[in-house]
């Protein structure tokens, strides 16, 4: 009996220490998360090196694949000087997945507001979600690959998965 209170007193402190962490790490990641809102309600994307990586890869909404940090800031900022200046986007949710110590999967819901296309079109302000992958690099989470994609509410009704024996 006295083996086991010795081994609880050595695996506690440890599991307890681990949870912390793992607390710190998602809590690092929504804050880059939150880096990247704050970017676009500026409509400035000049900073996006202190929260992506240089291989940051991006899928856009509309299927254009940009394949560096360099094609990324350029686009997006392309678009929030001629699209999106008036825009504002509002985190709904953040959901962390650690997958190993140095990479995580994110699923971010936001709603991004209205905005007009370059051909004068209004497009109404939508639910998103984004699939986001964070890498650790020199102790900092760091966005390395996205895609987002609108949520479409009349769609949301037919998912299989409300209908599920649970």
């Amino acid at each position: 009996m006295k083996k086991i209170f010795i081994i609880l007193a050595l695996v506690l402190p440890t599991l307890f220490a681990a949870g912390q962490r793992k607390s710190g790490e998602v809590k690092a990641i929504e804050k880059q998360v939150d880096a990247m809102v704050n970017s676009w309600n500026r409509h400035d994307h000049s900073d996006m090196k202190n929260y992506c990586t240089q291989d940051f890869s991006w899928v856009n909404i509309v299927g254009m694949w940009w394949k560096n940090l360099k094609e990324v800031q350029y686009s997006t900022q392309f678009y929030h000087t001629n699209m999106f200046k008036h825009t504002t986007m509002t985190n709904k949710g953040v959901s962390v997945k650690i997958i190993s110590p140095t990479t995580a999967v994110v699923h971010f819901k936001s709603f991004v507001s209205a905005f007009k296309t370059p051909n004068g079109e209004e497009i109404p302000g939508s639910d998103d979600i984004a699939l986001l992958v964070y890498v650790k690099q020199n102790g900092k989470w760091l966005l390395t690959a996205g895609e987002n994609v609108v949520i479409d509410p009349l769609a949301q009704k037919n998912d299989p998965v409300l209908h599920m024996k649970k």
